[in-house]
């Protein structure tokens, strides 16, 4: 395979050797470029030789260059070549159960390895080749798998491919040559827990060290489920039972690796009722990006955020809007931020998703339509905080696409999204008056 240029970064390795953009890249030290694994693999090396095309014409230089630095080549995508989608039809899977009508891209499934590489997504595994998997071990890619079950039979029903139960002997192939994977569980209430998600973590520990942690997720349920498997939300008691099973693997793994391994996100704390773990539980917060040891982290961080600051402004009144899930954390944080700066009033508006459905109770997916029917005509303050999670990443827009201008001007107030940190949070909780 090759892939062409479309342009050069000026004074780059590239540049000065004399490539230019409309030239085809064929090889790097002999090996055929497929995509951006390769290049980023193979230009590695201190010294490379490139062949490329030119008009029709082959042509190679050699180029000297810094350990993994850039050559300075720019392709027409990040990737070099198209996203492998997913070819599963899990019975959770929440693209399947969104609503109609939203913008195109939110609807497409990823399942690439690359991604879950080089941006921490997570991976299925059941389009992946033998060849896949060993080029993945001669590169040293560790990566992140979405396991779900161990149980080959119960897999390929949760995911509805036939390939899914027997894809599970790329696990042991990785860690057997030394990788180190993170791995993920959506836990489906009567379906891959209790007994099933007993089993699982312990053929997962069974692959320790080079398990370096797990992290157990409830499934998130929308109102748009018809056709779809009948699956239910956990109750307090189910919460409970997860977390229990988990501690027993915890407890094994702390003894014999020093790490607890698996860890229930936060959602199944909240479900069942019972306190967040202290910081250390987390250790160094390896789930973090699954939901796992969020509200600890910000309790932490804003209370020492708090001792750490001095307010010098006047009286201020803020709002914070937030998924239901997490209304009575940020209540707690209220009156303690209350309590050490008395002129700071915080209202805590917990948001009913009305959009996806009322069982979907994290903040992230609030839409900017419910924030404007259920916040409009409300006194909200100097300023309205909400989570920096219900934008898009690059862009100060909603998932329903109504944008953050929009909605700001509708609600005639200053709108501050945030990030989970309690530094910035206390920050925005106080405005800028703060030494």
């Amino acid at each position: 395979m090759s892939v062409k240029v479309t342009g050069v970064v000026k004074r780059s390795r590239a540049h000065r050797a004399g490539i230019k953009a409309g030239d085809t890249l064929i090889s790097i030290n002999g090996h055929e470029i497929e995509d951006v694994l390769d290049y980023m693999f193979y230009a590695a090396e201190p010294s490379v030789r490139l062949c490329l095309q030119r008009n029709g014409k082959s042509y190679e230089k050699l180029v000297r260059n810094a350990e993994y630095d850039d050559l300075g080549m720019e392709f027409e995508s990040f990737l070099m070549d198209k996203k492998r989608s997913c070819s599963n039809k899990c019975i959770f899977c929440f693209i399947d159960q969104m609503p109609p009508n939203m913008r195109q891209t939110l609807y497409f499934k990823d399942d690439d390895a690359r991604l879950s590489f080089l941006q921490g997504n997570y991976v299925t595994l059941t389009n992946l080749s033998d060849k896949d998997i060993q080029r993945i071990i001669d590169m040293r890619l560790n990566i992140n798998v979405s396991v779900h079950t161990t149980d080959p039979q119960l897999r390929c029903m949760m995911m509805n491919n036939r390939f899914a139960g027997e894809k599970l002997r790329y696990i042991k192939m990785m860690t057997d040559a030394g990788l180190k994977l993170n791995c993920q569980i959506v836990c489906c209430a009567g379906v891959n827990d209790g007994v099933q998600l007993q089993k699982t973590l312990d053929d997962l520990y069974s692959l320790m060290p080079n398990i370096q942690s797990v992290a157990v997720v409830p499934v998130g349920l929308t109102k748009f489920r018809e056709g779809l498997y009948p699956l239910r939300l956990f109750d307090s008691s189910g919460a409970r039972e997860v977390i229990d099973i988990i501690s027993q693997v915890q407890k094994k793994a702390l003894e014999n690796y020093g790490t607890r391994m698996v860890f229930a996100s936060d959602e199944f704390y909240i479900t069942a009722g019972l306190p967040f773990p202290e910081g250390d539980f987390y250790e160094d917060y390896p789930q973090y990006e699954n939901g796992v040891g969020l509200c600890r982290s910000l309790i932490d961080e804003t209370r020492s955020a708090v001792g750490q600051t001095e307010y010098v402004g006047g009286k201020r009144t803020v709002t914070i809007a937030c998924g239901a899930a997490a209304a009575d954390l940020h209540r707690q944080l209220a009156d303690e931020i209350h309590a050490a700066f008395e002129d700071i009033s915080i209202n805590v508006v917990p948001i009913i998703n009305h959009f996806f459905g009322e069982t979907i109770t994290v903040s992230g997916l609030i839409t900017g339509s419910d924030l404007m029917s259920q916040l409009s005509g409300k006194e909200l303050g100097d300023e309205l905080l909400i989570s920096a999670s219900m934008l898009k990443a690059d862009e100060q827009i909603f998932l329903d696409d109504i944008t953050l201008e929009e909605l700001s001007t509708a609600l005639k107030v200053k709108i501050t999204p945030v990030a989970n940190d309690g530094f910035e949070y206390l920050d925005a909780v106080l405005g800028s008056r703060v030494v």
